[in-house]
């Protein structure tokens, strides 16, 4: 089988980062994607719907390829947080997530356009965070980390500072799970070192 190349539709650093780290390096074309015009209360139906959207508005872009979409939020006390819209929303969600935990939910599409199929899931993982201070909360947020993460956070950054530990996968908070990568790519018939640069 021929390895068609890798294309990540996100401009998410952090993703390109993590495939990177194992091997691939992806094609980066972000998919603009107007989020807001789906509404999902259940968490990891919104992120599978979001990261299949996405891939598939990239798609076109190209004849032979593996699109790869991803989204993420966390989920707490039955709320859904993506990113924070400014620093005040930042810092009021601090005010609730500090010394508590919630369920970050990532989802996965990958469309493999050689053999016309699509593979949506997602992925959970329970972060658990520190209790911080008023004076801790603003000057994280006044990093500009916050802003830019679902959920307000980067387990990569100064943000993992605040995480006390996580339960499940480590590279699914960061945005996009390995493991369930590989699985993936094996359903459809590829090995992840296939793609090993």
């Amino acid at each position: 089988m021929k390895i068609p190349p890798f294309v990540l539709a996100s401009a998410s650093p952090a993703r390109r980062r993590l495939l990177q780290t194992v091997g691939i390096e992806p094609i980066v074309r972000a998919s603009d994607f107007d989020e807001s015009q789906i509404e999902l209360s259940e968490p990891a139906e919104l992120v599978k719907t979001l990261a299949q959207y996405k891939a598939e508005t990239v798609a076109p872009q190209f004849e032979s390829a593996l699109i790869m979409g991803c989204d993420s939020v966390l989920a707490m006390n039955g709320e859904i947080y993506g990113k924070p819209a400014d620093t005040t929303d930042a810092i009021a969600r601090w005010q609730i997530m500090q010394g508590n935990f919630g369920d970050l939910y990532t989802g996965h599409a990958l469309i493999d356009l050689s053999q016309n199929r699509t593979i949506v899931k997602s992925q959970v993982t329970r972060v658990y965070f520190a209790q911080m201070s008023e004076k801790a909360i603003k000057a994280y947020v006044a990093t500009g980390e916050p802003l830019k993460c679902a959920g307000a956070f980067a387990i990569e950054g100064f943000g993992s500072f605040f995480v006390e530990k996580i339960e499940g996968c480590h590279t699914n908070v960061i945005g996009l799970s390995l493991p369930l990568l590989r699985q993936m790519l094996g359903e459809l018939g590829y090995d992840a070192t296939d793609f090993w640069q």
